[in-house]
């Protein structure tokens, strides 16, 4: 019996499905919460000081940009995956979790690269915290539709993978430009604003 048939079907348990979604929307909800958290202006501020203190708090909010854009990014793609599964079994709710896992570390690696956003340690973790999100989530979507539980088709999953490859390696390379100036490395990971664009310009052009 193939992980297919033997699978809960989605549409006979819709509630406890309901409740795997529900779950990893909490776990976004938080984390991209936690992100502001790293932010805040010590009390008894003068007037005066407080632009100067505020501009003390650009890597940290460099920081928090990145990270609330990318969580954001990965929720998307998280929501279109669990809308296109049709059935679930441990396996999945595994791998899922294994996901998550990842997703709860950026809060914290966020912190440290606005903590310490000139050491190259940082800026690794950083970096290294990313790319686990982005192979343990393709990892997640190349198991679900290998096992057919997801209606995406082959042409979609590859444009999927294709573009969590190209994030990857934005910040794969990141890691080695952060031994010789992790300021320049951070400003790497501005080209994942131009990746979506690069993509509708490719598909537009085939068009």
């Amino acid at each position: 019996m193939s992980r297919a048939q033997a699978a809960k079907h989605r549409a006979e348990n819709e509630i406890e499905f309901s409740r795997i979604v529900a779950f990893s929307d909490g776990v976004f909800a938080i984390a991209i919460t936690l992100l502001v958290l790293n932010l805040g202006v010590p009390e008894h501020v003068r007037s005066d000081d407080l632009w100067p203190v505020l501009w003390d708090q650009r890597q940290d909010l460099f920081a928090y940009a990145i990270s609330f854009a990318v969580i954001g990014r990965f929720w998307v793609v998280h929501h279109r995956f669990f809308g296109e599964v049709t059935g679930f079994d441990s396996r999945l709710i595994a791998l899922n979790l294994f996901y998550l896992a990842w997703i709860v570390l950026i809060p914290f690696s966020s912190q440290v690269l606005g903590d310490h956003a000139g050491d190259e340690e940082a800026v690794i973790l950083y970096a290294g915290n990313l790319v686990g999100v982005v192979l343990s989530g393709v990892l997640l979507f190349v198991d679900a539709q290998r096992a057919g539980l997801t209606r995406t088709t082959s042409e979609e999953a590859r444009q999927g993978h294709r573009r969590a490859v190209q994030i990857a390696a934005v910040f794969l390379v990141s890691i080695p430009v952060a031994f010789v100036d992790p300021h320049l490395a951070t400003w790497c990971w501005i080209a994942l604003f131009f990746i979506p664009v690069a993509g509708r310009l490719g598909r537009n052009k085939q068009a």
